[in-house]
């Protein structure tokens, strides 16, 4: 029993040939029963007139929001709307190669609390824009995490409908949906397995804005780290004082300069207060979590 749920906004090129794709998958691998949930996230495009053709026709439940409320809020009202507990996310644009789910069904059965597709390829290869800004967010995500995380945001994954709905009110309504959730399940000693998939073109252009959508996923990454474990990130900002203070004395040991010497004095101090902040943050949590 598998519910499969797919947010799509403006993927009039591609919305039919998924479900199509989708639906000759699962009966490929006999699984019965399963069910499709497509959630139209205000397209403004022939997305809806293409899911009332086929909804016709095939065993499709469709949902509509009146205007768009982002890729996250889509997958919280059809993971909500859905009826089995085994629930499948993928795109609507084809760069997920849906085929590899028995794959992920395979590592899910063995007892797993998430299995997430790990995007390979040429079209998954990094612009010389989005490396870096990756690499940052990657790299505070695996720092609270703890481990290695392979794909923080890959959109094809599998998971338990009751498990995730306990963490809709921490996970975000835009494109950081994924970020967030990877991060809630880790922080929170579930369990995640990765599996390699090859990433395919998509069909349309890109709804993510770069900048924007970035800042946002921070901004997620940062209120999670302090709800889940606030000590974390009050570390991360005490080792940054604390190397800016051995900086300072370094440069004051070798050019002479006492300014230097102040500023490293500063630094550590600062490191310090930052430290014992962070004790009182992880304190308050323990209290909260009473």
């Amino acid at each position: 029993m598998i519910s499969v749920v797919i947010p799509a906004y403006n993927e009039e090129n591609a919305i039919l040939l998924t479900i199509q794709h989708i639906e000759k998958v699962l009966n490929e691998l006999q699984i019965s029963p399963w069910e499709i949930v497509v959630v139209d996230d205000g397209s403004s495009d022939e997305t809806p007139n293409r899911l009332k053709n086929l909804s016709k026709s095939s065993p499709i439940k469709t949902i509509r929001h009146p205007h768009n409320l982002g890729y996250g809020r889509s997958l919280k009202d059809g993971i909500t709307a859905a009826q089995y507990e085994t629930i499948v996310i993928t795109d609507a644009d084809l760069t997920y190669p849906f085929e590899h789910l028995k794959d992920l069904l395979s590592e899910y059965e063995k007892g797993f609390d998430m299995v997430v597709g790990k995007r390979t390829g040429q079209f998954y290869r990094e612009s010389i824009i989005k490396s870096p800004l990756r690499k940052i967010l990657k790299f505070l995500v695996e720092f609270t995490a703890g481990r290695s995380i392979p794909d923080i945001n890959s959109g094809f994954r599998i998971f338990s409908k009751s498990v995730v709905k306990q963490y809709f009110k921490h996970l975000c309504d835009t494109f950081s949906f994924t970020t967030s959730m990877t991060l809630a399940y880790m922080m929170t000693g579930k369990t995640v397995q990765y599996v390699e998939i090859p990433y395919h073109q998509r069909k349309g252009q890109t709804k993510v804005r770069l900048i924007k959508d970035s800042l946002r996923t921070l901004q997620y990454i940062l209120q999670a780290i302090n709800y889940y474990n606030p000590l974390k990130i009050f570390i991360l900002f005490a080792l940054i004082c604390f190397s800016g203070a051995l900086i300072s004395f370094c440069m004051s040991a070798f050019f002479g300069l006492t300014s230097g010497f102040y500023l490293g004095i500063g630094g550590l101090l600062t490191c310090i207060i930052i430290f014992c902040f962070g004790l009182i943050a992880d304190l308050l949590k323990q209290i909260m979590d009473k």
